[in-house]
């Protein structure tokens, strides 16, 4: 009888197994060997703000890891959309990491109607790294020394109060914008181009107040310059237990944040990723680093990328709503 085509393409099965093996082999060879060169970490800030000094310290920590270096690339602008498109146009191979702001991902394609990449498409989320509270900050010699007075001097002068932020659509500005809501009160945006200019501004009395977070303002708030007058947090920081959150001034519920994950481009290895996703959660477990970060007013979270996506998620359903309330858009 002759035997089928079939029948005689068939590979022995000492053939076949080597084959499957090749194939695993191949799949995590990535994972085994990165890196082995050296990797950037791209900030969409520019240098010397808060994320750019959060971004050097965890490169710190990889270049110990992973005996390789990890340069910071600042590429500032846009809202952190410029970085973003650096990011989207690298090599899809994990050695360009994106320590991004997570407004991003959840705010700029609404307030930016057409943007030069797709944050769902264009990249494949890490992990979740951090999160930030927001603080709402005043000038030392603001007549307002509590959030409640804050509240009822705005109540009683509508629309002659101001608050500045680092750029129409930041998260800065949309803090301001869900205490308006949730206070029920009349303040004024005044964007700057940039939060440093924003608490210049501030202190020299062009503006009322503005959202900072808390690992900038910390060094302000010691110096004397600018008084804390809540934390959008559930409990108080550990860096400034004598500033009380926005509920123990009488507004419930009011929680903002600066949230940062870690991307690379969409179609690196999944085994690339899994890699950096280890070896971060191990650098977020390293007592002296967590402590570092407490100190500094961040909270570090850690996690599976699905995390991120799902807190992304979550943003969104949080803002968008408000952002298309407002109608706010870039300009």
């Amino acid at each position: 009888m002759k035997s089928s085509p079939l029948e005689r393409k068939r590979l022995p099965p000492g053939i076949v197994v080597l084959g499957i093996a090749l194939m695993i082999c191949t799949s995590i060879a990535p994972a085994q060997e990165f890196p082995t060169k050296p990797a950037r970490l791209v900030v969409p800030f520019a240098a010397g703000g808060g994320a750019d000094l959060n971004a050097r310290r965890l490169a710190v920590r990889l270049e110990n890891v992973w005996k390789q270096p990890v340069v910071v690339q600042n590429i500032g602008g846009g809202a952190g959309n410029l970085a973003a498109v650096a990011v989207a146009n690298s090599e899809p191979d994990g050695y360009t990491m994106f320590f991004a702001s997570l407004p991003i991902f959840v705010t700029n394609p609404v307030i930016y109607p057409k943007l030069p990449f797709d944050p769902d498409r264009d990249f494949t989320p890490v992990i979740l790294m951090s999160e930030t509270p927001h603080l709402l900050v005043v000038s030392a010699a603001f007549r307002a020394t509590t959030l409640p007075q804050l509240i009822a001097l705005a109540k009683e002068r509508p629309g002659t109060l101001n608050f500045g932020s680092g750029g129409q659509g930041t998260s800065q500005h949309l803090a301001g914008e869900l205490l308006k809501s949730i206070a029920g009160i009349n303040l004024v945006h005044v964007p700057y181009k940039g939060a440093a200019l924003a608490i210049t501004a501030m202190l020299s009395g062009e503006i009322h107040m503005l959202f900072d977070n808390a690992s900038a303002a910390l060094g302000q708030i010691r110096g004397g310059r600018v008084r804390g007058l809540a934390i959008a947090s559930k409990t108080r920081a550990v860096a400034l237990p004598e500033v009380p959150t926005f509920a123990e001034g009488g507004v419930a519920n009011f929680y903002t944040s600066i949230p940062y994950g870690i991307f690379v481009r969409a179609g690196t290895p999944a085994a690339v990723v899994s890699a950096i996703n280890r070896t971060l959660n191990a650098v977020f477990q390293e007592p002296e680093y967590k402590k570092q970060m407490t100190e500094l007013g961040a909270n570090l979270m850690g996690g599976v990328p699905k995390d991120l996506t799902a807190f992304i998620a979550a943003e969104r359903k949080k803002w968008l709503p408000l952002i298309q309330r407002q109608g706010i858009k870039a300009y």
